[in-house]
């Protein structure tokens, strides 16, 4: 199975930027671990700040990965042509957040891409991830 994990604007920064937040451990680190937890899943990861970087790493998904997870980072909650690309993909979708962002500002309550995910996972720390690679390889 292939799944390709895809990381918006200031997710490079995790790992030191605010570590009430996101933790302390960088998205690098945590990545080597998903590889070697997932031996039997072929993982590749690409982060960017920049809207049309993810919006072409989105479509490069398809036909070639079973599974996409995506933290669009602030994109969540403003980009209809992130939205747009998820929507036209058909490729199963799980939107990833580390933090839980219903216990933060209202603006981050609402997801334009959620209504197009297979699921939403948030709230628990770079874990999330993981178990966003679980829902992917079980779902029926």
């Amino acid at each position: 199975m292939k799944i390709l994990i895809i990381n918006g604007p200031n997710l490079n920064l995790v790992g030191s930027r605010e570590p009430e937040l996101y933790g302390n451990e960088n998205m690098d680190t945590y990545y080597r671990k998903l590889v070697d937890m997932f031996p039997e899943v072929q993982l590749s990861y690409f982060q960017s700040n920049i809207e049309g970087e993810l919006i072409n790493a989105i479509q490069s998904a398809i036909g070639k990965t079973e599974g996409l997870i995506i933290n669009a980072g602030g994109y969540t909650h403003t980009s209809v042509a992130i939205r747009d690309a998820i929507a036209m993909i058909q490729v199963p979708v799980i939107e990833v957040h580390i933090s839980n962002v219903y216990k933060r500002e209202d603006f981050r309550h609402k997801s334009l891409m959620a209504s197009h995910c297979f699921g939403v996972i948030a709230g628990f720390g770079l874990d999330s991830y993981r178990l966003a690679l679980l829902a992917l390889i079980n779902r029926k």
